[in-house]
């Protein structure tokens, strides 16, 4: 059976206003236009709807049990189809999923969750780890933001560039490392350990290594950035990894932290969405939020990279 959904405005206006003609003026249609509708929905219901009774005309007791349910259908469609109200933070009830990698959730994980509480009390936040692979998860809509470290290849996949930290080496103090200078022939004769969820023993700083001529001794793959730090405070092995981002887990197990022998490319740091929220209120809001709680990880006294402005080649 096919519907034509305007019937559901033309009866609610019947309804409301007793008569063909003010059901005709309330919706700025001719009274022979809204006449023509009284028939079409009585044929679609089978019911009289409004008889006369004298000059007036009287609903039926099927379109009185109907009235209520009519006029809330129609308003939830006006809301569905208007324009959308002001973002209201305060009663805003969401759950959100950001996917960090592991240091980011670290370092500033308390940060964004105290933020949103104190803006959005009723909103929930979903804190999940970086997986080892790209995923279509963005896309499935399952995961609101994530952070990465290069932009997607994805047109749908939007990003914002939130700044770049260097690559620094971090160790326990007293390590044997910290005594004289530091060479590419020391530092590649340490014991290293990579950050590997997959556990491997090799990643881009050994490309680097080699094309020097040496070969790094990885001896352990942690799987998360707290278990290298704390592997590196408790033994003598030393860690490759971002500064900004790392800085607050550092300074809380007592490491020490020196710059490398030779020379790395900055990290970048991005977040991604799904283009599905470009227009979504909500969504902004959380993005904003993340952008500046992040930032503040490259702002810190001390820090020797600055951020960007915060925009991606794809702004809002």
């Amino acid at each position: 059976m096919q519907l034509d959904l305007n019937l559901l405005t033309a009866l609610d206006a019947l309804l409301e206003e007793g008569s063909v003609a003010g059901a005709a003026e309330r919706l700025h249609v001719t009274a022979p236009a809204m006449s023509r509708s009284l028939g079409r929905i009585r044929k679609a219901t089978g019911d009289q709807i409004l008889v006369r009774t004298g000059r007036t005309m009287t609903p039926t007791p099927h379109a009185l049990a109907l009235r209520t349910e009519v006029h809330a259908l129609v308003q939830q469609a006006h809301r569905l189809l208007s324009s959308r109200p002001g973002l209201d933070l305060a009663g805003l009830e969401r759950v959100f999923t950001v996917r960090l990698h592991d240091a980011l959730t670290t370092a500033c994980g308390s940060a964004l969750v105290a933020a949103v509480r104190r803006q959005a009390p009723k909103v929930r936040i979903r804190l999940t780890v970086e997986p080892g692979h790209d995923t279509p998860e963005l896309r499935r809509g399952e995961v609101d933001l994530a952070s990465s470290s290069g932009p997607p290849p994805q047109p749908d996949i939007r990003h914002r560039l939130i700044g770049q930290d260097r690559i620094v080496l971090a160790l326990r103090a007293g390590h044997p490392l910290t005594e004289g200078p530091l060479t590419v022939e020391r530092y590649a004769a340490s014991e290293h350990v990579t950050v590997s969820r997959r556990g491997e023993l090799r990643d881009r700083v050994d490309e680097v290594v080699a094309a020097l001529g040496h070969e790094r001794r990885v001896i352990v793959a942690a799987p998360a950035t707290d278990t290298a730090l704390q592997l590196a405070r408790d033994t003598d092995v030393v860690v490759t990894l971002p500064e900004a981002v790392t800085r607050s887990a550092r300074e809380q197990l007592g490491l020490t932290m020196l710059p490398l022998p030779f020379e790395l490319p900055p990290v970048p740091l991005y977040l991604l969405w799904h283009q599905r929220y470009e227009d979504d209120p909500a969504h902004a809001w959380l993005l904003d939020l993340a952008t500046r709680t992040l930032q503040e990880l490259f702002t810190t006294p001390g820090a020797e990279d600055r951020p960007h402005d915060g925009r991606g080649t794809q702004p809002r």
